[in-house]
């Protein structure tokens, strides 16, 4: 037996079902699937719906061994059962469970919108795009995956058992799998032709999200059983005796009624049950082509037809190779009645699908099998099986992507809660952060594939969970702008974006630094910042900062704009500067002998030490080559000048000057909460206090202390904001620094 070659091709079928019986219920014991259904049941469902779709043995050993891999709690683990998989069974079949395995997990994330009146029709529309936006990522992922189309009908057979085993235990089905049903696995299970499937998918999906609807067909089919049986016979013996007299066999029989369906052309059409036809049919099958059409003029010459209702498939297949004539007649009643005529081929593929080509193709057991040789077929069919129901979907289909086809350019990778992403081919872990949200990529430490921490740089494969390690706090690193960190431009641009915002925060910065100094070096100090910046021609203080913090402005700029508003210097040009200022001094002591700082033609800075702000008492300290400097009268450090140097001392007072504003710093101690930094800034904002600094330094127990460099008009602005934070519930205490 070589590797690769399934273990099942040495014995006969039954003795390999008999094994993988005896094997499956070995491994899964009492074992229980989300659904609460015993796995080993769930299978053996499987297997069982599967007898209906006559495909090949193969996939009923693959039904049993569906949930071998994901019983698996560890990496190391699950390599091993595949290992034994594949000792067991065969290369192939154990990756065919992986294949499977992998689309166990794949869904939508359906949101159930509420019909209240109350929910905004723009929020309902935004769920709705994003259902299907998440159903055409889920499309090309199942595409993209698209190995072996047996896996694809093994999972809708899960699904259909999933449906069953509530439905038969009276278990209240989750909306969100009912609607992923419709939504999602009964159209792919129409695209590949698997009807028996689609038909008890959609009946049973409808049935939990829409009971009240389903029982009312239902018991309005249940009242017209009788009468509806009776008309079908007489027209099926009148039929059959106008096919013999024209030496025409055919099989012809009633054809199933299917609520979904019904549900659906009511909807689709506004019509009443009354008005639909579809509910009286019949279907013919003949040996051949050419009896299709001969049978369709005998049924026209018994009966009326309607004109608009006659679609031939024959001629022109629906895109998934259905083919079928379809026409419609008035009946011995005046009734409607819809007619299917089809040959014994068409039926065979109408009923089973390409399930039907995988009976052919793999034959039984034998040991002149080969499972490989039809995997090209298979993919070519796969594909265009998928491309048929995407246009379905989205109503075009782009030249790319027919041409591309099997070479998609695009990865999909699952979230941890099962969300599809699309991303660039060989896109790394880093590339889905950003992906996700902008704030995941900056914060980006680590990456967990499959349950396993891999390196940031790691090319990511279609079918792959992602879960992403984040820091608290911090940004991404220039390392990632690098081709084998990052593929994609979105994550490029944002890590690009990232650092020119810390470069232009640190410039604005540098420039505020650079601006005060020379407001202070000029005296100004009490000059508006927003009104020096409108005049130099900037919109707002910030971009007058960052302007000086790049050096497109400079020292000079400021300088000159004062000299160009300022009034004429008349004092005598040869006296010094000591000499000046003592008559200036002179000058404010003849007015009342108080310094008014932000008026007097003097030269003043704030002190950084204890930073003043109108009304707090102040007091003057002649510098050497600064000008005076202005403490609060109760600053430790102007105490301390004051006894050593008391001749420099000057009494001083505040300017009641509109727009002026100063800076002070405040502690805030408290503890830690999410909203804790949004309550504090509201207060303050809802204060017109200017924030211009922040630091934060976590301590112990969940405590925290943030000290804020504000500018106010007034102490008496600061005390209310003050006394607004005190209240607020994490903080702790607010005083001024």
């Amino acid at each position: 037996m070589t590797p690769t070659e399934p273990l099942t091709t040495q014995m006969n079928a039954s003795e390999a079902l008999r094994r993988v019986q005896n094997y499956a219920k070995s491994c899964y014991g009492d074992s229980l699937l989300s659904s609460g259904e015993p796995i080993f049941a769930h299978a053996c469902g499987m297997s069982d719906i599967l007898s209906r779709l006559d495909v090949g043995d193969e996939m009923h050993v693959s039904a049993y061994l569906f949930s071998y891999l994901a019983l698996a709690k560890t990496t190391t683990e699950r390599k091993q059962r595949h290992e034994q998989l594949a000792a067991d069974w065969g290369d192939i079949q154990a990756a065919r469970i992986q294949n499977l395995d992998a689309l166990m997990n794949i869904g939508v994330k359906v949101q159930v919108v509420k019909s209240d009146a109350d929910i905004d029709k723009k929020d309902k529309r935004a769920a709705a795009q994003d259902l299907s936006e998440q159903i055409e990522r889920v499309r090309k992922m199942l595409l993209a995956m698209a190995h072996d189309i047996r896996v694809v009908i093994l999972r809708l057979v899960s699904r259909l058992q999933t449906l069953r085993y509530f439905a038969s235990n009276k278990i209240i089905c989750p909306p969100e799998v009912a609607q992923e049903t419709l939504l999602l696995y009964s159209p792919l299970a129409n695209r590949l032709g698997v009807w028996q499937v689609k038909w008890e998918l959609e009946d049973l999906a409808f049935r939990f999200a829409e009971p009240q609807v389903y029982r009312d067909i239902s018991k309005w089919l249940d009242e017209k059983r009788t009468e509806r049986e009776s008309f079908i016979s007489q027209s099926i013996d009148r039929l059959q005796t106008a096919l013999k007299e024209q030496h025409i066999r055919a099989d012809i029989s009633g054809r199933p009624k299917h609520i979904y369906s019904i549900y659906n052309k009511m909807r689709g059409k506004n019509l009443e049950f009354a008005d639909l036809y579809d509910i009286r049919a019949f279907r013919i099958i003949v040996a051949d082509l050419k009896d299709c059409y001969s049978v369709l003029g005998v049924l026209h010459h018994l009966w009326q037809p309607i004109p608009k209702e006659f679609d031939d498939y024959i001629a022109r297949p629906k895109s998934n190779g259905y083919q079928s004539l379809h026409t419609v007649v008035v009946g011995d009643d005046g009734r409607p009645i819809e007619v299917q005529i089809r040959t014994k081929d068409m039926h065979q593929f109408a009923e089973y699908g390409v399930a039907a080509h995988w009976r052919y193709k793999e034959g039984s057991f034998s040991k002149g099998g080969n499972a490989e040789q039809s995997e090209y077929d298979a993919q070519i069919a796969w594909v265009r099986q998928l491309i048929s129901w995407q246009s379905d979907l989205t109503h075009a289909l782009s030249a790319q992507d027919k041409a591309l086809k099997l070479q998609d350019p695009h990865i999909y990778v699952l979230t941890p809660d099962a969300r599809v992403m699309e991303l660039p081919r060989e896109s790394t872990p880093i590339d889905f952060a950003y992906h996700v949200h902008t704030n995941l990529g900056h914060l980006c430490r680590g990456a967990k594939v499959n349950g396993q921490m891999v390196p940031l740089n790691t090319k990511l494969q279609t079918g792959q969970t992602v879960a992403i390690v984040a820091a608290k706090q911090g940004g991404p690193s220039r390392d990632w702008l690098r081709d084998d960190f990052v593929k994609s431009n979105r994550a490029k641009s944002k890590i690009r974006s990232w650092f020119n915002a810390q470069a232009t925060a640190d410039y604005v910065a540098q420039g505020r630094t650079l601006f005060e100094k020379e407001l202070q070096r000029l005296g100004k100090t009490a000059a508006r910042h927003e009104d020096i910046a409108q005049a130099l021609g900037f919109a707002t203080a910030n971009e007058c900062y960052l302007a000086f913090g790049r050096e497109e402005i400079t020292a000079h700029h400021i300088e000159t704009h004062f000299k160009e508003t300022a009034p004429p210097d008349t004092r005598d040009p040869s006296s010094d500067d000591k000499q000046w200022v003592s008559a200036q001094t002179g000058k404010f002591l003849n007015k009342g002998g108080v310094l008014v700082v932000g008026l007097d033609d003097l030269m003043t800075q704030l002190a950084q030490c204890c930073k003043p702000a109108p009304p707090d008492d102040v007091s003057g300290f002649v510098t050497r080559g600064k000008g005076i400097s202005i403490h609060r009268s109760s600053c430790d450090n102007f105490a301390h000048m004051k006894v050593q140097h008391p001749e420099r001392v000057l009494p001083c007072t505040w300017a009641t000057r509109a727009g002026s504003r100063y800076a002070v710093d405040v502690l805030i101690q408290a503890h830690e909460s999410v909203d804790l930094l949004k309550d504090i800034t509201d207060i303050i904002a809802r204060e017109k206090i200017l924030v211009s600094g922040l630091s934060k330094q976590r301590g112990t127990s969940g405590r925290c202390q943030l000290v804020f460099s504000l500018e106010v008009e007034n102490t008496g602005q600061l005390e209310k904001s003050m006394q607004a934070l005190r209240q607020l519930p994490d903080v702790r205490s607010v005083e001024r620094i």
